[in-house]
């Protein structure tokens, strides 16, 4: 089974905590770390930008990616949120058969 780590960035807390309470209980992420103090510089509509973030660090099977994008895309402020998905190629064996174990097939969602 592929695992994959999705990182998100988010403007504040509340944001934060919503977007992860609502993957960790539809079983599209095992964990989400909300780690404060993020700041990004990026080009944005002609500008540099500078903001103050919270990145959300997203653990999760890869067939879960999709359903977990939109998820972030529908409860997210920004017009183009960043959502990048990583391959977990090696880890703690334990750990690993854990986050498995947290995320369900959609069908057993209830």
């Amino acid at each position: 089974m592929e695992l994959c780590v999705v990182l998100v960035t988010v403007p504040n807390q509340e944001t934060g905590e919503k977007i992860a309470r609502l993957l960790v209980e539809g079983r599209l992420a095992a964990c989400v770390n909300c780690v404060p103090g993020l700041t990004s510089w990026y080009h944005w509509q002609g500008n540099i930008e500078k903001d103050q973030e919270l990145l959300l660090i997203i653990k999760t099977r890869r067939q879960f990616v999709d359903p977990l994008i939109k998820l972030v895309q529908s409860n997210h402020p920004y017009e183009v949120p960043e959502i990048i998905a990583l391959p977990i190629v090696a880890g703690s064996a334990s750990y690993l058969a854990w986050v498995e174990q947290e995320t369900t097939d959609q069908e057993q969602v209830e």
